[in-house]
Formats: C-alpha cells, sequence, structure tokens
C-alpha cells in the first residue's frame, strides 16, 4: 500500500466531536437539556435571593428576640427587670391666653418642653357637682394628655382655670426602649412599615426555602402538594 493510500486514524479536535454528539441528540434531549438547565440557573438565583433575604431577617430577627425575651418576662416569678424609669414632675405655667381646648394645650406643650412623641388619647372629663360633706360644689373641668415615645413617656393633667398644668416625665432605660420598639409605641408608619419588610421576609424565607428543598422535582412538588393539601383540608375539617 502507497504512502497516499494511508488511512487518517487522527481523533477529530475536541469541538468537532461536540458537534457531531449533538448532531446525534434528537430534540427531546436537547430540549431536556435546555429545561435542566434554566432550572439550574432559577435554583442558583433562588439561592441568593434567600440568602440575602435571610441576612436582613436575621438582622430584624436579632432585635426583635431580644425584646421579645424581655416582652415574656415582664411579669411572673421569671421576671427580668428592664430597670426603673426615672419620673420627674414640674408645674407650667400656661401663657395667656390659656389653651381652649386639649389638643391645642398638647400643640403647645410639645413645642414649649419639646416633647418626643405625639399626643395620644385624649380624656376629657366635663365640669360636674360632686358631694363635699354637706355641700356641693362644681368641679371644673379635667384634661388628661398622654405622650409616648420609646424613649420616655409624658402625661399631662389640666384643670381648666388654673394658670399651671402638671406635666410628668418618664425616661425610659435602654432596655425598656426596645422592648417599646418592639410592641411600637409612639412610632410613625416608617417603622411600621419597616416591620412589615420582617413580616415579609419570613414569608418568603419560607416560600424560597420550600422551592429549595424540592429542586423544582416533580416527584417532591407532587409530595408537598399532597402533604401541604392534606394539611389545609384536616384544618378545614377541624374547623367546622
Amino acid at each position: 500500500m502507497s504512502e497516499s493510500d494511508t488511512l487518517d486514524m487522527q481523533p477529530p479536535a475536541a469541538g468537532e466531536a461536540g458537534a457531531h454528539e449533538l448532531r446525534r441528540l434528537d430534540g427531546d434531549e436537547l430540549k431536556a437539556r435546555q429545561q435542566r438547565s434554566r432550572r439550574a440557573t432559577f435554583i442558583k438565583w433562588l439561592r441568593k435571593v434567600h440568602g440575602w433575604v435571610g441576612l436582613w431577617g436575621a438582622a430584624l430577627g436579632l432585635l426583635f428576640g431580644t425584646t421579645g425575651f424581655f416582652l415574656n418576662h415582664r411579669g411572673g416569678p421569671l421576671r427580668v427587670s428592664t430597670g426603673e424609669p426615672q419620673v420627674s414632675v414640674m408645674q407650667v405655667p400656661l401663657p395667656q391666653p390659656a389653651p381652649e381646648t386639649p389638643r391645642e394645650l398638647a400643640k403647645w406643650l410639645k413645642q414649649e418642653l419639646k416633647i418626643a412623641g405625639n399626643p395620644g388619647r385624649v380624656q376629657k372629663e366635663p365640669e360636674h357637682p360632686v358631694a363635699w360633706g354637706d355641700r356641693s360644689v362644681v368641679q371644673p373641668e379635667h384634661w388628661q394628655l398622654n405622650f409616648a415615645s420609646p424613649k420616655e413617656n409624658t402625661s399631662a393633667e389640666y384643670w381648666v382655670g388654673n394658670n399651671t398644668v402638671s406635666v410628668k416625665r418618664s425616661a425610659n432605660t435602654f432596655l425598656a426602649m426596645l422592648t417599646n420598639m418592639h410592641k411600637g409605641v409612639g412610632l410613625s408608619v416608617g417603622w411600621v412599615l419597616l416591620i412589615d419588610t420582617l413580616a415579609g421576609s419570613l414569608i418568603l424565607l419560607s416560600l424560597t426555602g420550600v422551592l429549595l428543598w424540592t429542586e423544582l422535582n416533580k416527584r417532591k412538588t407532587v409530595g408537598l402538594v399532597l402533604v401541604a393539601g392534606s394539611i389545609a383540608a384536616a384544618v378545614a375539617l377541624g374547623t367546622m
């Protein structure tokens, strides 16, 4: 056999081999590979979302877990004290003319004494006769105001006609301030919305955790749906 008749037995290059292999794949297998690739990309993205949401939930969870512990032990045999507030009382002279309504008085006090928090519920007791021994006298109108904030609580008491108003302030300790933040005492709408993000992160963590557990596998997903449906049916039957 001549040299020109020798067969070329060299293996094909790597790229050529891959191209031949892809050509040998039928349409169904190509489609299955594409689906697996998309699923792997989605699961990778889901892990990132789960991790970042978990980090945010862990930060807020640490704060609310600590304050929740103190709230759970605020009374009873296992009481844990958050410290005693510092109380101060003073008589504040009123401007002339004096405020005519509790709301006007609350606005003036907040500006004059730089009170933290917004005025809450106002108690207004109208004037009425009261017995004093064998006499009957008219008790003047009585106002009670309250300002609440995580750092301090302020109350004001005023008898209409007096030249002064009695103001009592209770400055909370740091731990008491944290527990008030937990309860949302005297806080703005922004804080409420911030806490809503904690609730949303817990819901999102649950959903993404379930999806990561199933890995979008059909058998696991069907099994999860059956278990969830059984629990929902049991709860529905129990509440009937």
